[in-house]
C-alpha cells in the first residue's frame, strides 16, 4: 500500500506539479486584487469584429482607458468573421498549444458560442467571478445567461444588447413597411430602394432568421437543433419569399453589400431609402456623425424583431488570461457601459440593470438629446429570441446554394 504524504505537504506538491506541467496561474480567480496585479503589464488581444468605425472608435477609447487605468494594454485585433478566430483556437488547440495562444478574448455569440464550448476552447467558468457581473442583475435577467437558446454557464461574460431595427429616409418614404410581408409589397412599390448584407455576413443572416421568422406557421422547431427538424419543409416559406423579392432589391439582388456599414453607406449616398441595423441607436448617431440625413428615423415590425445579447468570452489557451478578466470587467464597468450607449460611443444598448446602479451611476446613461432617429426604449420591448444557433450554418448554405452564383 502506498505511503501518504503529509497533510502539510500536499499543497507544496500540488504547486510543484503545476509548475513542472507548465500551467501554474499566479492569480485567484476568488481574490481579484491578485487577478489586477498580474494583469498589470499584460498585453491583451481582444479579437472582435473590426467593420464598423464607431465600434473600433469605441474599443480605442477602452484601450486607451485601460492602459491608464490598469498598466493592460489592448490590441484590437479587427475580425472581419469571428469564426476566423474560432478557427485558430481549434487550431492552436490541435497543436498542441495549450497556454501560448493568440487570441486572448473574443467577441462572440451564436454559433460560434457554440462551436468553442463544444470543442472545449472555452476558459472558465469565469462570468460570476466578475466584480462588475452582479451589476447585470442575472437572477432576474436570464438573457445574460443564455446565448441563442445555450446556457452560457459562466463561459461568457455579457457585454451589450442588439435588436434588428429598421430605419428610413422620412423624406423619401412617408409609411414605411411595418411586417415582413408588407416590406414584399413595398420593394415591388420602390424597386431598388432596398437590400440586405451578403451572408454569412452577421446582418444579412440575422435578415434570413428575421423573415424565416415572420413567415413560419410554427416557430418551435427553431429553437431545437436543425437535425432534429425537416430542414426542406421548414425554410421553404423563406426560399419563396426571396425568390419574390430579390428582383425588386438594390441591383435586382444580383449583388449585395458586404456588411451593415456597407449598408449605412448606401443609405448615406441615397442610393437606399430603407435599410436596417442590429444596433437601434446606430441610425441616431450616424446621423450626429452626419453620415446619415437628419431627416431618417427608425423603427421596429409590428410583430417584434430579433434580438440578442452579446458576450466576451476567453480560450482556454490564452496567453493573459488576468489582463483578459480585467478587460471582460472593465467592459461591464457603469462608465464602460454608458459610454458604449451614448450616442457619442457607440450607441450600443446597456446589459446592466439600472436598478444595481447608484443615482450617480443612472445618471450616466440618461440621454436628452435631441435626435429624432432614435427610438425610445419602450418602443424596442418586442424582441423575438434567437433560434438555435445550428440552424445558423445550414440557413447560410442554403441562401449560398441558391443564390450564391449569380
Amino acid at each position: 500500500m502506498p505511503r501518504l504524504l503529509p497533510a502539510g505537504l500536499r499543497p507544496l506538491l500540488s504547486l510543484v506539479l503545476l509548475l513542472v506541467a507548465g500551467v501554474a496561474q499566479a492569480f485567484a480567480l476568488d481574490d481579484w486584487s491578485s487577478v489586477e496585479a498580474e494583469a498589470r503589464g499584460q498585453t491583451v488581444y481582444f479579437n472582435a469584429w473590426g467593420g464598423d468605425p464607431d465600434v473600433n472608435a469605441y474599443l480605442d477609447w477602452v484601450a486607451g482607458t485601460m492602459a491608464a487605468r490598469h498598466g493592460v494594454d489592448v490590441v484590437h485585433v479587427k475580425l472581419a468573421d469571428t469564426a476566423e478566430a474560432v478557427s485558430r483556437v481549434l487550431a492552436e488547440k490541435a497543436a498542441g498549444n495549450t497556454e501560448a495562444g493568440a487570441i486572448d478574448l473574443i467577441w462572440l455569440n451564436g454559433e460560434n458560442f457554440a462551436a468553442m464550448k463544444t470543442n472545449g476552447l472555452l476558459y472558465g467558468p469565469f462570468a460570476p467571478r466578475l466584480p462588475h457581473y452582479a451589476l447585470t442583475d442575472p437572477a432576474d435577467h436570464p438573457a445574460v445567461r443564455e446565448d441563442f437558446t445555450l446556457p452560457t454557464e459562466g463561459y461568457e461574460s455579457p457585454w451589450g444588447k442588439a435588436q434588428l431595427t429598421f430605419y428610413h429616409d422620412s423624406a423619401r418614404v412617408a409609411s414605411p413597411p411595418r411586417s415582413v410581408p408588407a416590406l414584399l409589397d413595398w420593394a415591388r412599390a420602390h424597386p431598388g430602394r432596398f437590400t440586405y448584407p451578403l451572408p454569412p455576413d452577421f446582418l444579412g443572416t440575422s435578415f434570413l432568421k428575421q423573415a424565416l421568422l415572420a413567415l413560419v406557421d410554427d416557430r418551435a422547431p427553431l429553437y431545437q437543433p436543425v437535425a432534429e427538424a425537416d430542414f426542406e419543409a421548414v425554410t421553404a416559406p423563406l426560399w419563396d419569399y426571396l425568390d419574390r423579392l430579390h428582383p425588386y432589391l438594390w441591383r435586382q439582388g444580383r449583388t449585395f453589400p458586404a456588411s451593415g456599414a456597407a449598408l449605412r453607406r448606401l443609405m448615406g449616398d441615397g442610393e437606399l431609402s430603407l435599410a436596417f441595423t442590429f444596433t437601434p441607436a446606430a441610425p441616431a448617431v450616424a446621423v450626429a456623425g452626419h453620415r446619415l440625413p437628419p431627416t431618417t428615423r427608425s423603427y421596429v415590425l409590428d410583430g417584434g424583431t430579433l434580438g440578442n445579447v452579446h458576450f466576451v468570452a476567453i480560450p482556454v489557451n490564452a496567453t493573459h488570461k488576468a489582463g483578459a478578466l480585467v478587460l471582460a470587467n472593465f467592459l461591464l464597468s457603469p462608465q464602460a457601459q454608458a459610454r458604449k450607449q451614448s450616442l457619442d460611443g457607440w450607441g450600443d444598448a446597456t446589459v446592466l440593470a439600472m436598478k444595481t446602479l447608484t443615482p450617480a451611476q443612472r445618471a450616466a446613461f440618461a440621454d436628452d438629446t435631441d435626435n429624432p432617429a432614435r427610438l425610445p426604449a419602450a418602443a424596442l420591448s418586442r424582441t423575438l429570441a434567437e433560434p438555435h444557433p445550428s440552424w445558423t450554418p445550414r440557413l447560410e448554405a442554403a441562401w449560398q446554394a441558391r443564390y450564391g452564383a449569380r
